[in-house]
């Protein structure tokens, strides 16, 4: 006679691993590329990393220091933005261009003027924009 087990069927907890210093590292290498993508000023770039200029620059330059939890976050959002741009337009530049243009959605505020406004969660408000446009809820 077979003798049945029982399977755990309760759901795990999500533990999500957290970003390390070499893919934090990496995230800021792609969003410097990003940043040049989207024509911004290093002004603008330090608003959005929550960095003073100047450390922004010699970040830049190759001398990247301790990225805290707060900038990976920031890090991961505008690479979130980034992806969901690429999915929506089909050709790249009409994605880096829309950064820019006003939208009705952001009250005729363009989503970099948004982003600007150097809160972890102005970046996270275009994030969720763009993945509810994309489909992504």
């Amino acid at each position: 006679m077979a003798i049945l087990l029982p399977i755990p069927t309760a759901p795990s907890e999500f533990s999500p691993a957290p970003i390390t210093d070499e893919e934090a590292a990496a995230m800021f290498r792609a969003a410097l590329n990003l940043f040049r993508l989207w024509d911004l000023s290093d002004d603008q770039a330090a608003v959005l990393l929550d960095l003073p200029v100047r450390t922004y620059r010699r970040w830049k330059a190759g001398d990247v220091g301790r990225i805290d939890r707060d900038g990976k976050a920031r890090l991961s959002n505008i690479l979130g933005i980034h992806k969901a741009l690429r999915i929506v337009f089909t050709d790249p530049h009409r994605g880096y261009a829309w950064i820019k243009a006003a939208n009705a959605a952001f009250a005729d505020r363009s989503a970099l003027e948004v982003m600007l406004g150097g809160e972890l969660t102005d970046l996270m408000r275009v994030r969720r924009y763009l993945d509810a446009e994309r489909g992504g809820w």
